[in-house]
């Protein structure tokens, strides 16, 4: 099935009329919180949503969110171990990861552009909307993208 287009599946009334369920956090596994903090807050303009150590793990629990995004959240996770690292910057295999929905496709990939942020596909219109391809500050895929209404 290709982008944009819908598919459904039955759920059962009963299941329907009780169930509410949301991707709360994506981990994106980073190789420094502060860097990729000031990546996502100060280059993206998300909100930093929390940053809590935690002692007894020797980690920071940090999550940032796109400006209006109110369920959906990124925790970064600092990678631990070799195979964890060798995961920084390619989580999909060279797929683009997560996708960025705007409301104003050219407010956003100019106000990118303008702070250096690689975007390795430039914007075309398709049926579904305009896109463009970038890079997080690893290497990671995204893309950029205002749906049709």
């Amino acid at each position: 099935m290709r982008f944009g287009a819908t598919q459904t599946h039955a759920i059962p009334t009963n299941r329907a009329k009780r169930m509410k369920q949301s991707i709360g956090c994506v981990a994106v596994v980073v190789q420094d919180y502060d860097n990729a903090i000031a990546f996502y807050v100060d280059t993206l303009g998300f909100r930093l949503i929390e940053d809590t150590f935690i002692a007894a793990q020797n980690k920071r629990w940090v999550l940032v969110a796109p400006p209006g995004s109110n369920e959906s959240k990124l925790l970064l996770a600092r990678a631990v171990g070799a195979e964890q690292a060798s995961r920084i910057g390619n989580q999909t295999g060279g797929r683009v990861f997560l996708f960025l929905h705007t409301d104003n496709f050219w407010r956003d990939f100019n106000a990118y552009k303008s702070k250096g942020v690689v975007f390795v596909r430039e914007p075309v219109e398709e049926s579904y909307g305009t896109v463009a391809v970038f890079q997080d500050l690893y290497g990671n895929l995204w893309d950029l993208l205002q749906l049709k209404l």
